[in-house]
């Protein structure tokens, strides 16, 4: 067999050391001398690929292959269709590359990589670890690896990888990264912020770490430390919508309403996800210009609750001088809504809205009307429970009951904190079940109703969630209840707007900024929500005991 020519070995060598102009110029000059040298085409198409020039790599990937059907000429070929969008193909190339050589750990991680973005984990997972035992060094297959399995929310497994990967190299900035973020979903922030700060030793302008840093030390209740940490990422990326945001809950969370809401604006900066409904085209957001005479349409933003908290701002409008007043929401809440007074139409959808001077997202009101904790809209109540549905739902609420209580103690569980601000099921609410004299209700809908139709022995409730349309039904039987007990989630703002006496069950970690801290009343619905916070992160039972006693003050 000749020899290399000399240039190959030399860009070889330079594509190692990562001088990926000088692997050009000699891979080239090796074709020039031999246009069918197969390593030579394979590996300027890899150098090609690694600097975007997709058409001229993949062409010289394709002329190796059919020069020779090499299972690395595959795995790479893989890599730049993956990089290209052009998953079918990577996976093609990446399973012919394990049926020629099953043990090229490249084809394995590319084909994970493909599966993943194919939303199929499971098969994604074996092919991942199949690739670190070919390649038990492989930084980059664990690492991914422990992404994937966060995205499952198999959080300590990821936590475990992240840190395997570490042993092997304590600086790999990713797998620092990650594990901080694996920790802060787990809501052990003192164990983030650790890794967050090796992260930032090894990567001082790591934008996303030091964000993050910001979120760990909130968590721990350090503001000031948590603010500058906002702060500071805000000076590398000014224009770091998701710190702006983050920025923005801190301070709304210590009352500094006047500070937050410019922040806050940022939800829907372009860089964040984007709404599922588009504001109307051609018409203008309102930012702060005359309204007399204008017609004005709320835009949906956010979950149920958020709709409700923020209609109350439906007057002030009207007295700025709107002439006519949409208000959008989701289809649940049309009826309800309907009850608010100064709006003169609801809609559902986008169809149902017509040409309109100015709209608005509800959560920018504050802002336009300079909301502080000393002016915020207090008027309640501002939603009614409809007549015929109080009457539809009497037979359903016994007249013989002392105390009606309603329950509600799962929110939405797609909620990217629903795992701290919901009850894992009615057991940790049982010290309320020794309270003489109460009759329990559940107005649970989705997780969680299927417990309550078949709660545990001893825990008596009556099951009305099954039953529950639309907010319309839920406002119609909390007016006939004696007292709400939820979890944050639509219906306790449903009953804070109708005036009715609603505890509000918090987590420790990940309590929504709108209830500020340590507070057992709320600015939003005074008078009439009490709120109950958690004494130790995830410790419901602790908090339903002292409800329990402020239950048994209620009978007295």
């Amino acid at each position: 067999m000749p020899p290399e020519p000399p240039n190959f070995q030399a860009a070889f060598e330079a594509h190692l050391a990562g001088r990926l102009d000088e692997a050009e110029r000699g891979y080239r000059a090796t074709l020039e001398h031999d246009p069918h040298h197969a390593d030579a085409l394979h590996l300027l198409g890899v150098v090609l690929s690694a600097r975007g020039v997709w058409i001229e790599g993949e062409a010289l990937l394709r002329r190796a292959l059919a020069l020779r059907d090499d299972a690395h000429f595959h795995a790479s070929l893989a890599e730049l269709l993956l990089r290209r969008g052009r998953l079918q193909e990577a996976e093609t190339s990446s399973r012919r590359a394990i049926e020629i050589d099953p043990r090229c750990g490249l084809a394995h991680f590319y084909l994970a990589e493909t599966l993943t973005r194919t939303a199929s984990p499971r098969e994604a997972e074996t092919a991942y670890r199949r690739a670190i035992d070919l390649e038990p060094r492989s930084l980059a297959a664990r690492n991914n690896l422990g992404n994937l399995l966060m995205g499952e929310n198999r959080l300590e497994e990821g936590i475990a990888v992240f840190r395997e990967v570490l042993e092997i190299d304590g600086t790999y900035i990713h797998a620092l990264y990650n594990l901080g973020m694996a920790l802060l979903r787990s809501v052990r922030p003192a164990e983030a912020e650790a890794a967050f700060r090796r992260a930032l030793a090894v990567q001082p302008d790591h934008r996303d770490a030091l964000h993050n840093l910001g979120t760990a030390l909130k968590l721990t209740g350090r503001y000031d430390e948590a603010q500058a940490a906002y702060g500071q990422t805000l000076a590398l990326a000014p224009d770091f919508a998701d710190a702006h945001w983050n920025l923005a809950v801190l301070l709304l969370t210590q009352g500094r309403l006047t500070e937050g809401w410019p922040h806050a604006e940022a939800r829907y900066a372009p860089q964040r996800a984007s709404k599922d409904i588009p504001p109307p085209a051609g018409t203008t957001q309102w930012q702060g210009e005359p309204l007399e005479g204008k017609s004005l349409v709320l835009w949906h933003e956010q979950g149920y609750g958020d709709c409700v908290q923020f209609a109350r701002y439906a007057p002030l409008l009207k007295a700025l001088g709107v002439r006519h007043l949409t208000l959008m929401c989701p289809a649940p809440l049309e009826p309800l809504m309907e009850t608010l007074d100064s709006v003169d139409a609801v809609a559902t959808h986008s169809g149902q809205i017509g040409q309109h001077d100015f709209w608005t997202y509800p959560l920018s009101l504050p802002l336009r009307f300079g909301t502080t904790l000393d002016t915020i809209p207090d008027s309640l109540p501002y939603l009614r429970a409809a007549p015929e549905r109080i009457e539809r739902w009497r037979a359903h609420l016994p007249k013989e009951a002392a105390l009606k209580v309603g329950l509600v103690w799962k929110g939405f569980a797609g909620n990217q904190h629903d795992a701290t601000r919901s009850l894992p099921g009615l057991a940790p609410l049982a010290p309320l079940w020794k309270v003489p004299g109460v009759t329990f209700f559940s107005l649970q809908k989705g997780q969680g109703e299927d417990e309550a139709a078949v709660p545990p022995a001893g825990q008596p409730i009556v099951n009305l969630g099954s039953a529950i349309n639309d907010f319309a039904d839920t406002a119609a039987i909390i007016a006939q209840l004696d007292l709400l007990i939820a979890v944050d989630t639509a219906a306790a703002h449903v009953a804070g707007a109708l005036g009715k006496p609603c505890w509000l069950m918090l987590p420790r970690d990940w309590t929504d900024w709108r209830w500020l801290l340590e507070r057992d009343d709320t600015p939003w619905y005074p008078g009439v929500m009490r709120l109950f916070r958690q004494s130790a992160s995830g410790d419901w039972r602790e908090l339903a005991e002292r409800m329990a006693d402020a239950l048994r003050q209620l009978e007295k």
